[in-house]
């Protein structure tokens, strides 16, 4: 068995970080007297990791190739033999085995890799492709380039990084020590474009609208404060996009989406985070049920493009996303699972007599809106596993969304629920403006009494509505949540590259 290099072993048998990395810095020091350069400003590559395993060149059939190839990667694991070296260099998730021979690269060549080069250093390296004895693609160096040299030790060199914390909160040491993590992200990203492509084909139009607003409207949310001291005034985080794309709406864009990020000053936890990314889509012309049509399509398309196919498996339970999605009252699903209509019960006065009866524990200062929440996260969600449109919410929820057409105290809205987790929210938007300003009004009077999540008044976005809003669908997706259930993930941490933590002490 050939011998390990030092650098090559265990974590646990490896010196404390500090002298670690002391003698790194000893050998970049070292290598800047001899001349050479540690950080230069370039290197041609001629193939990435991923091309040569995918196509080596010239290699279809031999085991050797002639053709010269030029990469550059991570050094990650090192075999010293002596005279030769096996090693591994990774570019990203993707792996390539290296071969390092004294007679190939030269005295110097193999002094500096064997000398002064340590796991985490990036090199730039020239050669041809061969397969080994056991077919294993792998890279036979004839030069090599130091293109950075790395002045820390990688993490658990053997087995990855395990630590959650640290991972969350050095995403690059959970990114070079995990090929997972990168696929994952680089999943994310196939989800974002599969979800641009699909609101492109259908003639939406993707805007920008301000992170930094006068009023933070759109959403029932706390938001996070700040201040311009050039205009001397309070501003606040975007809770959501909305109020500014239904101004385009009236603007005469008739279809405008955007994908960006929202804050809410809320608490954290594993479906949670207080920065995280939405989608919302505005279409003139069209009602809740052509949402529904097109966030089936949205979530469809998507789903194939991360996983291939519309079967998951969430938490080790199947899950299908076979179009038609099912749909359901709100009203039906309370009395099938609550015993009662608990939409009714509120408009009468009763719904914290509803609640005692569940056995729920409300405090007496608890606004009615979360009473009913918790109702509904308690009763109902949790047997919502397999795609269910839930439609027609109570009118005191839902000031931005338009009365139902035919039927009494509840709105055309409808949230989309998925693995017992919602997913979407939409509506017929409300573009009646008198009928606008009086439900705003009474979102600000709960205000006043010490309401902090509810809807407020924005005079620009009423001025905009009555100028003329085309009739209207809105429809919004939770793309974390989305990423989540799309690509096996427990906790929203997971899919957002560097979530929110508690500063370190």
């Amino acid at each position: 068995m050939p011998d390990i290099k030092k650098n090559d072993l265990p974590t646990p048998a490896a010196l404390p970080l500090d002298q670690l990395i002391a003698q790194r810095r000893k050998k970049l020091a070292a290598l800047i007297d001899s001349g050479v350069n540690p950080y230069p400003y370039r290197f041609e590559r001629t193939h990435t990791l991923q091309q040569l395993l995918k196509t080596p060149p010239n290699l279809d059939s031999e085991k050797e190739s002639t053709a010269p190839v030029r990469t550059a990667g991570r050094l990650m694991t090192i075999r010293d033999m002596g005279k030769s070296c096996f090693a591994h260099i990774a570019d990203g998730p993707t792996r390539l085995q290296i071969y390092v021979k004294k007679d190939v690269v030269g005295e110097k060549g193999y002094a500096l890799f064997q000398n002064d080069l340590d796991l985490g250093d990036i090199v730039g390296l020239e050669g041809t492709m061969f397969r080994t004895k056991t077919n294993e693609l792998t890279l036979r160096v004839a030069a090599l380039t130091l293109l950075a040299k790395s002045l820390r030790p990688l993490p658990e060199k053997w087995h990855g990084l395990k630590d959650v914390e640290t991972r969350y909160r050095q995403r690059e040491l959970d990114l070079i020590s995990n090929p997972a993590a990168q696929t994952l992200f680089i999943q994310r990203s196939q989800l974002i474009r599969s979800l641009r492509k699909t609101l492109d084909s259908q003639g939406f139009l993707e805007v920008e609208t301000p992170l930094l607003q006068a009023q933070a409207g759109g959403a029932a949310a706390r938001p996070f404060q700040t201040f311009h001291n050039a205009l001397q005034a309070s501003l606040y985080m975007r809770i959501a996009p909305e109020l500014y794309l239904k101004r385009l709406l009236v603007g005469g864009i008739d279809r405008v989406f955007e994908i960006g990020r929202v804050f809410r000053n809320e608490g954290i936890d594993t479906k949670h985070n207080p920065e995280f990314t939405i989608l919302e889509a505005y279409q003139a012309y069209a009602d809740y049920n052509d949402m529904m049509t097109l966030c089936e399509t949205l979530i469809t398309e998507a789903a194939q493009s991360c996983n291939k196919s519309l079967s998951l498996l969430v938490h080790e339970k199947p899950l299908s996303l076979q179009p038609p999605f099912a749909r359901a009252a709100l009203t039906d699903l309370f009395i099938k699972y609550a015993g009662q209509d608990v939409i009714k019960a509120w408009r009468e006065g009763r719904l914290r007599d509803v609640a005692s009866n569940l056995q729920l524990s409300i405090e007496g200062n608890t606004p009615e809106h979360k009473v009913f929440d918790r109702i509904f996260d308690l009763k109902v969600k949790p047997h919502l596993w397999e795609p269910t449109f839930v439609t027609d919410y109570p009118l005191q929820i839902s000031p931005l969304a338009k009365k139902h057409r035919s039927k009494p105290d509840v709105v055309e809205r409808f949230e989309l629920f998925m693995a017992g987790d919602e997913i979407a929210n939409a509506y017929s938007e409300l573009n009646d403006p008198v009928d606008q300003r009086a439900r705003m009004e009474k979102q600000l009077a709960l205000k006043k009494t010490g309401d902090e999540e509810v809807e407020v008044a924005d005079e620009s976005f009423l001025t905009a509505l009555e100028q003329g809003m085309p009739p209207a669908g809105g429809l919004g997706i939770g793309v974390d949540r989305l990423a989540m259930l799309l690509l096996g993930q427990t906790s929203i941490r997971e899919v957002i590259l560097f979530p929110l933590l508690k500063p370190e002490i």
